[in-house]
């Protein structure tokens, strides 16, 4: 009896020092990104705890959303360099799909051919160049926009 009595008071007293602290945040995503906080900052925000049971390490004094928050934009920068530097290597390989393009065009003019046939060709190839920079113009101006998008992006998050 005793020694089950002094058992439990162990148990007791061992759980007691051990004991676990939690600290509760919130976690809002917002038009920005996500925001972590001490307090609901939207109507979608959800609480999460964080847990301590080291006994020697307390819970620290100040909240973990600055520390949550810097973290989550350094991720968000780094996506948005990823996305920039895909972007730019679209751009190049469109770049290079239109020289291609051209080349193969060009190339028509140096086969042998008589006058007539050869002011066809010379239209058609004229033709098919200018169609093929209009594709390529309207395909980077869109990239642009978007390289322009993320460069915005990038400079709210550094």
């Amino acid at each position: 009896m005793q020694l089950y009595l002094k058992l439990l008071v162990l148990i007791f007293v061992s759980t007691h020092c051990f004991a676990a602290t939690t600290v509760k945040y919130f976690k809002c995503t917002t038009d920005r990104g996500i925001v972590f906080s001490q307090f609901p900052c939207s109507a979608n925000a959800t609480q999460h705890t964080i847990t301590t049971s080291d006994p020697k390490a307390s819970a620290p004094s100040e909240q973990h959303y600055k520390t949550l928050n810097n973290l989550e934009r350094n991720q968000i920068a780094k996506r948005t360099k990823r996305a920039l530097r895909a972007k730019h290597h679209e751009k190049a390989v469109l770049n290079r799909k239109r020289d291609t393009a051209v080349r193969e065009q060009q190339d028509k003019l140096t086969k042998l051919m008589n006058e007539d046939r050869r002011k066809k060709v010379v239209r058609l190839v004229k033709k098919e160049i200018k169609a093929i920079n209009k594709a390529h113009a309207k395909a980077i101006k869109n990239l642009e926009k978007e390289i322009s998008k993320l460069e915005k992006q990038l400079k709210e998050y550094e």
